[in-house]
C-alpha cells in the first residue's frame, strides 16, 4: 500500500476528473478545473515580476497555448521545430526555440516557413552560431540568438566560469543576421532537489550565475538585453525575480507525481491522468488495461527519481492508492496488498512525468463538470510524419 506521508493528501475523485469512468480506456484525461487553476497560479507567481513564456513541449496543443496566452503569457518557448511552427502559424509568438540547432538547412526551412513571426534561437557552440548564421543570411532575415547557460543540469549550455559566454555573444553580433537575443538557462537539476527548500537553493544558485555572467558581459562591452530562465519547480519554489526578464515554465499546465513528491503540488492539482480499467486480477496483482505505450517508462524528468513505480492508480472509494509496480506495454501491474480490484473497475492513473504521456496520446479529454467532454489534439506530436 502507497504511503501518503511525504506526498499529501489523498486524490479526491469527488472533485477532480469528473466522467472518467465513463471513457472509453485507456484515455488520457484532463482535468479541467485542476487545468485552468495550473495556469493562473503560475500567472500570478510571474505577474509583474518576469514575462512568462510557457514552454510548449508539456502539452503541444494549440488549445492550451491558447488558455495560457489568454492568462498573460507574453510568448511560448518550444523544444521542437514543428512546436515552433505551430505556436507561429496561429500568431501566439514570439516563439524562444530552445533546442540548439545545428543543421543550417533544417533552421533556414524553419525561418522560411514561419513568414514574420518572432523567431528566437539558442546557441552553446560556435558551430551553432555558425548554422543559424548561414540560416538567417540564406532566409534573407534576422533573427535573435541566445547563448544558453548551463546552470547544473550539464545538458546543454556553456560554462558560466568561462569565456566561451563572452566568445559566443560577439560572434552573434559579428554576424550580419543575427541579434545577440541575451542569456538563457535551464535549472532542470532542481528536479532533483528532493524538496521546496532545496529547489530554491538551486534557484537561488541560477540567480546568481546569470547575474554574474550578465555583469561580466556588461564589463566588456557587451550588452545583455535579456535573461531568461525556467523550470517549473525554480518557479513555484521560487527565490525571488531579480535580474529576470522572462520565464519558460512547462510542467506546470499539467504537473504530475513528481512534483507532488517534490511537495510543489498536491493531487488534486495534477490536470492530467489516465483512465484505465482492470481487465485482470490475481492474488498479488490488479492488471489495468494501459501500459508503456501510454504511460511511458519515466520515473521523473532528467533522470531524476523519487520513486521505483511508474504512478498511482485511483479508484473510488479508496483512500490510498495502488502502487504501478510494473509496466507491460499493455499491461499495468497494480500491487494490491491485500486489497481487491473486481475486474471492470474503472481506476484513474497518475504519471510519474505528465509530458511525454501527453506525448504518446493520441489525443487529450477535458473534463469538466456538467459539460461533455472536449477532444484536444496533440496538435504538434514528436516524430509525426511530415514535421519540420
Amino acid at each position: 500500500m502507497s504511503s501518503l506521508s511525504k506526498s499529501g493528501h489523498p486524490l479526491d475523485l469527488s472533485r477532480r476528473f469528473p466522467g472518467f469512468d465513463a471513457c472509453p480506456t485507456p484515455q488520457v484525461v484532463v482535468d479541467a478545473e485542476a487545468l485552468a487553476g495550473n495556469i493562473a497560479r503560475m500567472a500570478q507567481i510571474t505577474h509583474g515580476k518576469a514575462a512568462l513564456h510557457p514552454h510548449v513541449k508539456t502539452h503541444k496543443s494549440l488549445a492550451v497555448a491558447a488558455m495560457q496566452r489568454e492568462a498573460g503569457a507574453a510568448g511560448f518557448t518550444t523544444a521542437r521545430a514543428n512546436e515552433a511552427e505551430m505556436i507561429l502559424r496561429a500568431g501566439l509568438g514570439p516563439v524562444t526555440l530552445a533546442y540548439p540547432m545545428i543543421e543550417p538547412a533544417e533552421a533556414r526551412r524553419l525561418l522560411e516557413r514561419v513568414g514574420e513571426g518572432e523567431l528566437r534561437f539558442i546557441a552553446d557552440s560556435p558551430q551553432g552560431v555558425s548554422a543559424l548564421a548561414r540560416a538567417a543570411a540564406d532566409a534573407g532575415r534576422r533573427t535573435k540568438v541566445f547563448v544558453k547557460v548551463d546552470v547544473g543540469l550539464h545538458r546543454c549550455g556553456v560554462d558560466p566560469h568561462s569565456e566561451a559566454a563572452h566568445a559566443l555573444a560577439r560572434q552573434i553580433d559579428d554576424a550580419s543576421h543575427l541579434f545577440f537575443a541575451g542569456l538563457l538557462s535551464h535549472a532542470g537539476h532542481a528536479y532533483g532537489a528532493g524538496d521546496p527548500d532545496g529547489i530554491r537553493v538551486v534557484a537561488r544558485q541560477e540567480l546568481a550565475l546569470m547575474a554574474k555572467l550578465r555583469d561580466s558581459l556588461r564589463r566588456a562591452g557587451i550588452e545583455v538585453p535579456i535573461i531568461s530562465v525556467g523550470s517549473t519547480p525554480t518557479l513555484i519554489a521560487n527565490a525571488g525575480f531579480d535580474g529576470v526578464d522572462e520565464v519558460r515554465p512547462g510542467n506546470y499546465a499539467f504537473l504530475d507525481l513528481t512534483a507532488v513528491r517534490l511537495g510543489i503540488a498536491t493531487r488534486d492539482d495534477v490536470a492530467l491522468g489516465i483512465a484505465a480499467r482492470i481487465v485482470s486480477a490475481n492474488g498479488t496483482y490488479a492488471i489495468a488495461g494501459v501500459g508503456s505505450k501510454t504511460l511511458s517508462s519515466d520515473l521523473g524528468a532528467h533522470g531524476t527519481s523519487g520513486t521505483s513505480s511508474y504512478g498511482e492508480a485511483w479508484a473510488g472509494g479508496e483512500e490510498t492508492p495502488f502502487t504501478v509496480e510494473k509496466l507491460s506495454e499493455e499491461h499495468a501491474f497494480l500491487r494490491l496488498a491485500g486489497r481487491s480490484l473486481p475486474i471492470g473497475t474503472p481506476v484513474l492513473i497518475l504519471p510519474n512525468h505528465s509530458c511525454p504521456v501527453a506525448n504518446l496520446s493520441g489525443g487529450l479529454l477535458l473534463l469538466a463538470r456538467d459539460e461533455p467532454p472536449r477532444h484536444l489534439s496533440i496538435d504538434a506530436r514528436s516524430n509525426s510524419v511530415g514535421q519540420a
